[in-house]
C-alpha cells in the first residue's frame, strides 16, 4: 500500500470515528481525532506528490495521534462503553497500520539509494 493511502485511510477512520466521538460524547476532547483526521486528509495530496517534509509531519503526528488515543482507550474500559471501546480500539489499529506502512515505505526508500 501506498504511504498517501494509508494515510488517506487514516484520516476517514479519524475523522468519521472522531466525529461520531465528538457528538456521542459530553467532552469536547472527543473532537481531537476529527481534528487528526481533517489535517491527514489535508496532508494526502501532498504526500501523493512525494514531498517529503509533509510526510514526516504526517508521520509525528500519526504517532501523537496513536499515544494520545491510550488514555481514552483505558478511560473507556473502566467505564465498560463497549461502543467507546471499539471506537478508539479502531482508530489505535488504524494509526499503527498508517505507521507500519510509512515505516516500510521510508526504509524501501533507504534501500534504494
Amino acid at each position: 500500500m501506498q504511504p498517501w493511502r494509508a494515510n488517506f485511510i487514516n484520516g476517514l477512520i479519524l475523522s468519521v470515528l472522531g466525529l461520531w466521538a465528538g457528538l456521542t460524547s459530553d467532552s469536547g476532547t472527543a473532537f481531537i481525532p476529527l481534528a487528526f483526521g481533517v489535517i491527514f486528509l489535508i496532508c494526502t495530496p501532498f504526500m501523493r506528490q512525494q514531498n517529503k517534509i509533509v510526510a514526516h509531519i504526517v508521520v509525528v503526528l500519526t504517532v501523537l495521534a496513536l499515544i494520545g488515543f491510550v488514555m481514552p482507550l483505558r478511560g473507556s474500559i473502566a467505564r465498560g462503553d463497549t461502543l467507546a471501546i471499539i471506537r478508539v480500539a479502531t482508530m489505535l489499529v488504524s494509526c499503527i497500520v498508517a505507521l507500519v506502512v510509512f515505516i516500510k515505505s521510508f526504509r524501501d526508500a533507504r534501500r534504494s539509494v
